[in-house]
């Protein structure tokens, strides 16, 4: 539960119609089952006491009762269980039936929530037997304690503020308004459906998307519990098809005619920080709302869910080739839209032989392309120097050609030399004077070119970059328009893979290839021979890590201590505790320290939901403090 998650369950029983002690002992084996796994909400089907297929038999008062003296026993044996039980039942209140989710914890129960909305077509005759709910909230008597019954309720946990727990039953999600909207602005971060949605074509795939679909819209976690065997089947068949998402993402799924409890972890925490992020989701309203207080003991929550070590880039091969697609889309529509308002002649782009570069020129390349336009208006610029391999070199060049852009060759380092002489530095200092100097002079180089030739500079930095700083004020840092502003590291890898995939040239895929498999370099410090002198990733740290952070410090603002757990839970294999602490306190370091050079971008599109746009996305004074991270992350 530390750090906002819960780890909860949904379960079908095996069930015996009408036989409520049968049902009972079956609900108690998936309770001790989700005792064991430490789940603290376990989600059951709709009448699952009682079984959902007993028809006219629910007016049987032996059934009645056999339902409520099931309850009673299961709130009994629940004492010493910190479950929090969601389950459907029959109950009668004055001189009528209704379809209820009971609510128990320790003992007791604390709620009862009759369902709204009653199907009475196709196959269903609920209103036959039940009574729809009423409006407002009741008292019922209830093993000698009041409890309250009505659909305004929600389930607060005192220790932990953002765990609130609203419940609406089966066809209450099938309709234009459903109650989990109502209680999702009265503050529910967690939505229970016990349900028992019968099985036939096509069903289980509708019934998925409208759960992922309503967690979405109401930021939260949604838990969807079917009646599963057992059930009747006279009429209909149930297949026990239970759901738990979180935002639109499906967490667990059950298998189809399986006997199966589903686990995994709601972050509540991650839900009630998205709400803050996002200012159309309406502040609380409480209009009829009762909060029913209960308490957990706080504890760490075992990880089942995985975290992706990669969270920009989708896991499946032609869910990642959509996204590269989709992306390169934005990029070019975003960069043609520039020149047509400009007006320019060309495009003029700073070549290296990298991976950054490799995609800005791919991505003027279809940007010409959509306007129409000769691809030898881009204007691909290698400036070598002190640092630059034979092997960037060459690939810059063999790149150009197969893409059919105009190339040319500017050698920067006479230019560096005598600007080393203007300023009296010594150039055996290899320090960042000798650094800068060289990617401050390829930039006036673009854009002195661009001047001439009534063109654009192309800027290459990704977002990884901008994160970190790492790039040259005023030099790398500067174009006229950042096509790859909001594409980090990661996901720039995966772009080239595709272009290289999807190549109409073996000469182009080549190339592309060897550009995958060279070493991340800014390539300013002289090379020992062929091998490149400066590794990034060995000065700032692995990419991998440093775009798993920046996903969660910007989509989700997690604490450091958070982002800490998660990334030893995603890359376990991959590195030890000490390293990726090591470079999350660098991380924040450079992320704080390196603001001023991002309160100045140029423009560029937004491809994906994190972006450090100054003008849209990330508003941060340039020398605010980093105390307060870092106090966090030296008590690890």
């Amino acid at each position: 539960m530390k750090d906002g998650f819960i780890k909860v369950a949904a379960a079908s029983p095996r069930l015996k119609v009408a036989d409520c002690r049968y049902n009972l002992s079956e609900i108690l084996r998936l309770v001790r089952h989700a005792d064991e796994l430490g789940v603290r909400l376990l989600v059951l089907p709709e009448l699952c006491l009682t079984g959902y297929t007993c028809g006219d038999l629910f007016f049987q008062r032996a059934l009645q009762q056999g339902a409520r003296d099931a309850l009673a026993e299961l709130a009994n044996a629940t004492r010493e269980s910190e479950l929090l039980i969601v389950a459907g039942t029959p109950f009668a209140d004055g001189g009528k039936l209704y379809n209820c989710a009971a609510v128990l914890h320790r003992g007791e129960l604390i709620g009862l929530v009759p369902k709204t909305n009653l199907p009475n077509y196709a196959e269903f005759y609920e209103r036959r037997q039940f009574t729809p709910a009423f409006e407002g909230i009741r008292t019922v008597e209830f093993c000698g304690r009041s409890v309250p019954f009505g659909t305004g309720l929600l389930f607060c946990c005192r220790e932990l503020p953002e765990f609130q727990l609203g419940v609406e039953i089966c066809e209450d999600l099938w309709v234009p308004q459903p109650p989990s909207v109502r209680l999702a602005l009265a503050g529910a971060t967690v939505i229970a459906n016990p349900s028992a949605s019968d099985e036939t074509i096509g069903k289980a795939d509708y019934r998925r998307s409208l759960v992922c679909s309503q967690s979405a819209r109401l930021l939260c976690g949604y838990l969807y519990a079917d009646a599963g065997m057992g059930e009747s089947t006279t009429d209909m068949v149930f297949a026990g098809h239970n759901l738990i998402a979180e935002n639109g993402a499906l967490l667990a799924e059950s298998p189809l005619f399986s006997e199966e409890l589903i686990l995994s972890e709601i972050d509540v925490a991650r839900l009630s920080a998205e709400r803050v992020r996002t200012s159309t989701f309406p502040a609380r309203q409480d209009d009829g709302i009762q909060r029913v207080e209960f308490s957990w003991t706080l504890c760490d929550t075992e990880l089942t869910r995985s975290f992706p070590v990669h969270p920009f880039v989708p896991e499946s091969t032609d869910d990642r080739a959509r996204r590269c697609e989709e992306i390169f889309s934005i990029q070019a529509t975003g960069l043609s839209r520039r020149v047509a308002h400009t007006r320019c002649d060309s495009l003029v782009i700073g070549i290296s032989g990298g991976l950054d570069s490799c995609l800005a020129l791919l991505v003027a390349v279809r940007a010409l392309d959509l306007l129409h336009r000769p691809r030898t208006d881009v204007i691909a610029v290698t400036m070598p120097c002190f640092g630059t391999t034979q092997r960037t070199r060459s690939n810059a060049e063999l790149l150009c050609n197969a893409l059919g852009v105009t190339f040319n060759t500017v050698d920067i380092g006479q230019a560096v030399r005598v600007h080393f002489k203007d300023i009296g530095h010594n150039e055996a200092e290899r320090d960042v004077v000798y650094e800068n100097a060289q990617a401050r002079e390829r930039t006036q180089v673009l854009m002195d070119i661009a001047n001439d030739m009534n063109g654009l500079v192309v800027g290459t930095g990704d977002l990884s970059e901008l994160a970190l700083g790492w790039a040259t004020y005023n030099g790398d840092h500067m174009s006229m328009y950042g096509v790859n502003a909001s594409v980090p590291k990661t996901l720039v890898r995966h772009m080239v893979q595709y272009a290289a995939d999807t190549a109409d040239t073996a000469a182009l895929r080549n190339v592309l290839l060897d550009i995958l498999d060279t070493p991340v370099s800014p390539e300013l410090l002289p090379a020992d021979g062929e091998n490149i002198a400066q590794r990034t990733e060995d000065i700032v740290g692995p990419y991998d890590l440093h775009d798993f952070y920046l996903y969660y410090v910007m989509r989700y603002g997690f604490s450091p201590r958070k982002i800490y757990r998660l990334a030893l839970q995603a890359f376990e294999e991959q590195f030890g505790a000490d390293e990726i602490l090591k470079w999350l306190r660098i991380f924040y370091r450079r992320f704080f320290a390196q603001q001023f050079k991002r309160s100045c971008l140029p423009d560029g599109p937004k491809v994906g939901s994190v972006s450090l746009s100054p003008r849209g996305d990330w508003r941060m004074p340039s020398d605010a403090s980093a105390s307060l991270w870092m106090q966090e992350l030296e008590s690890l």
